[in-house]
Formats: C-alpha cells, structure tokens, sequence
C-alpha cells in the first residue's frame, strides 16, 4: 500500500502542479509504473474544471464559466498535454525524417504549426462544451479528462518508445506498461462514465479510439513509435473527440 501511494503522488507531482509531499521525487522506478494512475489524475483535473465551472455558473455567464474552467485543468496540469499537442504539431508539420521530427518536438520554442494546431484545438473544445446540455457539463469535463487519458496510456502500451537519448524525465512513464497497469488505468478512465446514467455515453468509447489509432498510425509511419508528445497529442485529440461525440450523441440519440 504504502508503495502504491508514492507511485500514486509521483503520477501526481508528474502529471500536474498540485503540490505533493516533499519526499516525493520522479524516480525512474516508480515514474515508470504511474502510467497506471494516469486516468485517475483525469478524474482530479477533471474535478477541478467541473468545481470551477460549478462556481463560476453562480457569477459569470455560461461561456466565461466554461472558458473559466478549461483555464483550470490547464492551470492544474501546466499545459502538460496541450504543450505535448503543440510539439506534435510542430515536428510532423515541419519535420521530414525521424530524426528532425524529434529534434523539433524537443525543441521547446513553439512554432507555427504549433500554434495553429494549439488555438484550434482549444476552439473546438470551447464550442463543443458550449453546445452541451449546462446541466451535464461537469460530468462531461470529468469523464473526458479521465477517459481520454485512458486512450493515451493505450498507445504507451501499443508503440514502443523510441527515443534513444536519457535525458527525457517523460521517458520512464512513456515506455514499459503492462497489461495490469493498462486495465488500472481503463478502469479509472471509464468509471466517471456511470455518471450519465445512460448507456449510449459508452459509444465514445469508438470515435476516440479511432482518434487514437489514426495518430498512431502517423507516429509509427514516421518515427516507429512514440513519445510522451506523442501521448500527450493522443490525449488532446481524443478529449476534444469525446466532447464533440456527445454533442453528436445529445442532439442524435440522447
């Protein structure tokens, strides 16, 4: 148990800016195994936009509250995947070999492609929350930060990690998951879905693998594998999948 909480904190030190105890560090050994509660820290984001969506609701408008609680996960989480996403942008927009692709994603000035693909995708996520039914917002900002980095630890577990060097601290918790480790993490990442009591919410399950397997197909075409940019991209995409497929499933099937 007691290691199961300091792999848990690590995941947590790593994956946001939530304070931690001090005697928590990202050592290799238990870094490596945190993927597992990447879904989990979902749910803590996730909480934490749906509370300040809840909050901001009372006092703003719909649209400052909903632009209030993306700028909270990504508060949380220092822009972790979004800045994942924007690197992914930059390297296969601008690289034509392996190798420049991943000296561009690991170059840390953002680009053009970077920020197009950044703005956009933020957009898209805005609009998306805006169309959804208010009462269901914050069920809906738990359950895609959770469930979509399920569908991120997925691709850890499909593609082998294929940068060479040691210098990344990304690269113990982007490489070596197990079996277990990835249904730990499935089960963190579908279980906020039981909050909509309806068992249509479950077809997104189908879009943002799809999302998954199209940017995987990408990496491996291109750079045999991935990254934890490449994760972080994965993430990103298949949030955004999630928010617009139950927009589709509300006005559709619902």
């Amino acid at each position: 148990m007691k290691e199961e909480i300091h792999i848990f904190f690590t995941a947590l030190q790593f994956f946001t800016r939530i304070p931690c105890p001090k005697w928590i560090d990202h050592h290799p050994a238990y870094l490596q195994k945190s993927s597992k509660y990447f879904s989990l820290i979902g749910i803590l984001v996730g909480g934490i936009g749906a509370i300040t969506f809840y909050a901001a609701s009372y006092i703003c408008s719909l649209e400052i509250a909903i632009l209030l609680s993306m700028v909270a996960t990504i508060y949380t989480t220092g822009a972790f995947h979004e800045d994942g996403f924007a690197d992914v942008c930059d390297g296969f927009g601008g690289g034509w070999t392996k190798n420049k692709i991943l000296v561009i994603m690991k170059d840390s000035r953002l680009g053009t492609y970077g920020t197009i693909g950044i703005l956009l995708i933020l957009a898209v996520k805005y609009s998306a929350l805006r169309e959804t039914e208010v009462f269901y917002i914050p069920f809906v900002l738990i359950s895609g930060h959770s469930l979509s980095r399920f569908i991120a630890t997925t691709l850890i577990f499909t593609h082998p990690y294929v940068r060479d060097t040691d210098d990344s601290k990304a690269k113990p918790a982007a490489k070596n998951m197990s079996l277990s480790m990835l249904f730990i993490s499935g089960f963190f990442g579908v279980i906020p879905l039981l909050l909509f009591k309806n068992f249509w919410i479950f077809l997104v399950l189908i879009p943002m693998y799809l999302s998954k397997i199209f940017l995987a197909a990408k990496f491996e075409r291109w750079i045999g594998g991935q990254t934890g940019d490449c994760a972080g991209a994965v993430q990103q995409l298949s949030e955004v999948v999630f928010y617009l497929t139950v927009t589709i499933i509300w006005k559709y099937i619902w």
